[in-house]
């Protein structure tokens, strides 16, 4: 149950950010409605509240809010508004991610930020390929044998960056968490990320759902067409594994 007062449209707005941050998951879910209700109000509040808010997690709280900055207009006309100004000060995104590989993620955390989540998609596929090896990028996919080679701090980077800027709906972790809900049975899984409707693939890109709206766990794709072997080794991977077991709350050993 949620402490204090209900919320209200006359709620302080520092007061309902501050519940909505200090909240666990379920609460701060069913407050979700009325943070993007009084977002004018909360819009002045939202960049120093940024800056207390861990970087390294992948707290989505703070992705809500960051794209809340990002939809918002101009202040006035010839003014730079909020999210202009969030964008000169991380013009890489909030959210701090590294590569061992040498990736450059700020272009993927841009599009996440900016919920255009077709372009994430196929960028994270490419990003993919590149961690794979040269040999990935040549034949255009990548074989399952290839993963375990894959540095975990990209695994990590990857899915910490699509569960922050998701709610926690998106990502490989979540993917994780809910094939181990359907006891590893694949077939369930398929029809729970909305990849397969009554024993069909779903047609890509055009039926899939590229927005916060699609089925928990929808994004990002893997190709099935070849197989669960390649979705099993990238689930599979110890970095990707132990984060799916903290989300369902499986001990990581």
């Amino acid at each position: 149950m949620l402490s204090g007062p209900p919320v209200t449209s006359t709620a302080r707005a520092d007061q309902l950010l501050e519940r909505f941050l200090s909240g666990s998951p379920r609460q701060r879910r069913s407050l979700v409605e009325s943070i993007e209700q009084r977002r004018d109000d909360l819009l002045p509040l939202i960049p120093d509240q940024l800056d207390r808010l861990d970087a390294t997690g992948d707290d989505w709280a703070a992705g809500l809010l960051v794209q809340l900055l990002l939809a918002a207009g101009p202040a006035s006309e010839g003014e730079a508004g909020e999210g202009e100004a969030f964008l000169a000060r991380y013009p890489d995104g909030w959210l701090a991610v590294s590569s061992a590989a040498g990736l450059d993620y700020a272009p993927l955390q841009r599009h996440l930020m900016l919920q255009q989540f077709e372009d994430a998609d196929r960028l994270t596929s490419t990003m993919l390929r590149q961690l794979a090896g040269s040999g990935a990028e040549q034949r255009g996919y990548v074989f399952f044998s290839e993963v375990a080679a894959i540095p975990a701090v990209d695994l990590e980077s990857l899915d910490r960056l699509w569960i922050c800027y998701s709610r926690g709906r998106f990502g490989f972790s979540v993917q994780g968490r809910l094939l181990q809900g359907c006891n590893g049975q694949w077939e369930r899984l398929w029809a729970r990320l909305g990849w397969k409707h009554k024993g069909r693939w779903t047609r890509y890109p055009g039926s899939f759902t590229w927005s916060l709206a699609a089925p928990e766990g929808h994004m990002p794709l893997v190709n099935q067409l070849r197989g669960v072997r390649l979705m099993d080794a990238l689930l599979q991977h110890p970095a990707l594994l132990q984060r799916s077991n903290a989300a369902s709350g499986r001990p990581s050993g």
